[in-house]
């Protein structure tokens, strides 16, 4: 319920979006209207047809993409005819004779006797439905990563139609206001044929824009962080205290689901059964084993973990996993890594077994880069351990990091019930390093951050964001706490940023005391040179583990490096890496 809350009130911002604004022109045309017989049913046609496509498009393929893209088109013709329609019926009918009527017809049911038909209405709605490009926060960006990743659900349709539910209440409220604006000006001008024309004008105005790219493009890209700021809040106004204070988890949808989650975590007298160990079948290969299944771990307890190599949540939760397959291994635990990758990159095995190899992981993985078996646990989080007694029954499950203690002493308590004679008591004690030392949250107020326009917020350089193509870039000379920006020419993809001149840079200002960034060299696998400076000088004793006193580092392969680790007080500080080499891809910040 709390889902479909946030879901609800993350639409209701929609209409603070800038792309939001070559739509409003289509609503506002129903403004001077009944609104139970015109607006209302716009609004539901233009919110059922946004749910519906977002749905398909979301788990359906590119097929779905590409037939939405012809509807847009037939849509914004139909848009088109109707303001033609409001604004030059005479001369227009004359130019294009056949489709003008059509929509002066259109128009006319539309708006008849001053009521308006809902069915006209509700037709114009599903136009407006095809044209409606919502920008993608937080709320939004989560519902539809979640439904890519765990294939078609009704809890996905759901979480879908909550969202355009809420942006259309936020723009019934447009449309109620605008008519009694549209009322005041009829009766104190006498006007209502120039303000007709004037609908049909800003219907055409938004026809153009979205014809040109700029509901998606310049509008939509205007701020990378749009509504993402406004919803973030939401979310964590509406989160309960432990959900604040949880670790930030690499899939976003962590801290939301958390509660719901809470619910069915291990009572302490007792390991609830949460249902059999699904299907481990699907993983494109796997690794330190031949492929295993739930037949062939009959009579084992099994920590299956779900991670992947440069999440920082996983490589601080490693050392424990690593520790309790070490000290159980024959007492009868398996476990086993599932590595489902986020980043491209990650999707490559060379890359998966190299850094298998330095991590000194050497129990069975999984590599699962179609997230068959992502999907059949229903995951939705790295890390995630799902532990199952020897009857092939999971018995608890933990997401995150933390409560350590606990999980190992279900696993104790699972095999103790398997029957293994003599248990080892206690529990390990782990002095992790490096990037694998746990975060310091209570001092710690920098989110994870991505560069790649899909998820980005708090974008600051200056200049509206070009997506896919070279753009030249201003770095804010004084960021505010979480803003970040480049410098240089950069290409920023779905999923990342590329450097394309022959030097660049990227600022963040952080509070934090740790400061990591996924970051790899370009195609040919050059080394990449760079330097880190904090405040503007050297790090010194802040740096961090992949970067030199002096803050000189080299970038050699993808993944996490570790650029900043300050000791002592921790406060705001201007973060700031310079490459001195072109073709660099980043791709996020995280913090600890």
């Amino acid at each position: 319920m709390l889902l479909l809350l946030l879901a609800y009130l993350g639409g209701v911002l929609t209409i603070l979006s800038p792309c939001i604004l070559p739509v409003l022109p289509f609503v506002f045309a129903s403004a001077g209207q009944r609104f139970s017989r015109s607006g209302l049913p716009l609004l539901a046609g233009m919110a059922l047809t946004f749910a519906v496509v977002a749905s398909l498009a979301a788990v359906g393929g590119g097929w779905v993409v590409a037939a939405n893209q012809y509807g847009r088109w037939l849509a914004l013709a139909l848009v088109a005819v109707f303001g033609l329609a409001l604004m030059l019926p005479s001369i227009a009918e004359r130019l294009t004779r056949p489709l003008v009527a059509a929509g002066n017809r259109l128009s006319a049911a539309a708006q008849s006797d001053g009521q308006g038909r809902p069915g006209a209405s509700f037709v114009l709605g599903i136009a407006t439905g095809l044209l409606w490009a919502p920008c993608a926060g937080p709320i939004l960006g989560l519902i539809l990563t979640g439904a890519a990743l765990q294939g078609a659900s009704l809890n996905s349709a759901l979480l879908l139609l909550a969202y355009a539910a809420g942006a259309a209440t936020s723009l019934a409220f447009a449309v109620l206001l605008g008519g009694k604006v549209f009322a005041a000006m009829k009766r104190s001008l006498g006007a209502g044929e120039w303000i007709k024309r004037g609908l049909g004008a800003t219907m055409l105005a938004g026809v153009a824009a979205i014809a040109l790219g700029m509901d998606t493009g310049v509008l939509a890209r205007l701020s990378l962080a749009s509504t993402g700021g406004l919803e973030q809040k939401l979310v964590d106004s509406l989160a309960t205290p432990r959900e604040r204070s949880a670790p930030a988890m690499r899939n976003e949808s962590a801290g939301m689901m958390m509660a719901a989650n809470d619910a069915m975590r291990m009572q302490k007298t007792a390991l609830p059964d949460e249902g059999p160990l699904p299907s481990l079948g699907g993983a494109v290969e796997w690794l330190n084993s031949p492929p295993l299944s739930a037949e062939s771990l009959r009579g084992k307890v099994v920590l299956v973990d779900f991670w992947t190599y440069s999440c920082i949540n996983c490589l601080r939760a490693l050392p424990y996993v690593k520790a309790w397959a070490d000290k159980y291994r024959d007492q009868g635990l398996v476990v086993i890594g599932v590595h489902a990758p986020e980043f491209a990159f990650e999707r490559d095995v060379g890359n998966v077994t190299k850094a298998m190899r330095k991590l000194g992981i050497d129990y069975p993985v999984a590599i699962d880069n179609d997230y068959a078996i992502w999907r059949a646990f229903d995951n939705q989080y790295w890390p995630a351990h799902y532990f199952i007694d020897a009857n092939g029954r999971i018995r608890h499950h933990h997401f995150g990091e933390g409560e350590y203690e606990q999980s190992e002493r279900v696993i104790q308590q699972l095999l103790r019930e398997s029957g293994a004679q003599k248990v080892a008591a206690g529990l390990i004690d782990v002095r992790a390093e490096g990037v694998q030392q746990a975060a310091d949250m209570q001092q710690m107020r920098s989110p994870e951050t991505y560069l790649g326009y899909d998820r980005a917020e708090n974008f600051a350089s200056s200049g509206a964001v070009v997506p896919d193509e070279p753009g030249s870039y201003r770095a804010p000379a004084q960021p505010a706490l979480n803003q970040w920006g480049l410098e240089g020419s950069w290409t920023i993809e779905p999923e990342r940023a590329v450097l394309e001149g022959r030097s660049g840079r990227i600022v963040y200002r952080f509070q934090a005391r740790d400061l990591h960034l996924v970051l790899g060299p370009g195609p040919d696998g050059k080394p990449v040179r760079f330097r880190v400076t904090i405040d503007g000088k050297a790090p010194g004793d802040a740096h961090g583990s992949d970067v030199a006193p002096d803050g000189s580092g080299t970038i050699t392969e993808q993944r996490l490096y570790q650029l900043v680790r300050q000791p002592g007080e921790i406060a705001e500080r201007t973060f700031s890496i310079e490459f001195l080499d072109p073709e660099v891809a980043a791709y996020a910040f995280t913090f600890g």
